[in-house]
């Protein structure tokens, strides 16, 4: 029972650092936004094909036509920070529990 509850445990670490780094690259690209940068730059283009798979899904999704303001990162934020509130914790609960 221990490994297992030590892979649940590392699998809550990692998934919590990566759900981190991406809403990090989310914001970064949200303020990109606001500057116009380079597309031909070789950050901003990996920043956009990272982001963009997520954020074209949400627009889809959440259409707002009219409105000048895209959201989306907003709302991505929020499901990330609910991932790691509720995913991560419980992952982590489950890892105590098997001990």
């Amino acid at each position: 029972m221990y490994v297992l509850s030590n892979l649940l445990q590392a699998v809550a670490v990692i998934l919590d650092i990566v759900l981190t780094i991406y809403m990090w690259v989310i914001i970064v690209r949200a303020l990109l936004s606001w500057v116009n940068p380079d597309p031909y730059n070789p950050i901003v283009q990996f920043l956009h094909s990272i982001t963009e798979p997520v954020l074209y899904r949400v627009r889809k999704a959440l259409p707002m036509p009219g409105m000048g303001l895209d959201l989306s990162p907003i709302i991505v934020l929020l499901a990330i920070i609910f991932m790691q509130s509720f995913l991560v914790q419980s992952l982590k609960t489950a890892a105590l529990n098997l001990q």
